[in-house]
């Protein structure tokens, strides 16, 4: 017999928050968990394998959707890995695309403070920027 985790401990040994388990069923990103006499949710090896997955997925910043598409494809061991890749790729040009767009935001304040004198004048070019 498989040994059962209670939710708490299925969120200790898969780093993912009791709270975050109940969304993630309740969105049918994990299937509903089975439940004890008591109605305690309880979970498999399983079970918390997929939740580390997920874990791990959301920590390189995956959106849920695609994680559900990455999660169907783990179980379907006739999956091809260029779709594999193909998402991965995607989410890279979404990564590079925000890393771009923040070190444009900080080359530009860079640019703001740099300009500002900091001292008691009331005049600022940072608030002048931002109000324009």
């Amino acid at each position: 017999m498989q040994q059962t985790l209670n939710i708490g401990e299925a969120a200790k040994a898969s780093g993912v928050s009791a709270k975050m388990i109940r969304h993630y069923e309740s969105i049918g990103l994990l299937p509903r968990a089975q439940r004890s006499n008591g109605n305690y949710r309880l979970y498999g090896p399983q079970e918390v394998h997929n939740l580390r997955f997920i874990h791990r997925a959301r920590s390189l910043g995956f959106p849920l959707e695609t994680i559900r598409e990455l999660l169907a494809l783990w179980r379907n061991r006739q999956r091809s890995s260029a779709s594999v890749k193909k998402l991965a790729m995607a989410h890279v040009a979404t990564l590079e695309a925000k890393i771009a767009e923040m070190q444009a935001m900080a080359a530009t304040l860079k640019h703001l403070a740099h300009h500002c004198h900091g001292d008691s004048r009331p005049d600022c070019p940072i608030l002048e920027n931002l109000a324009d």
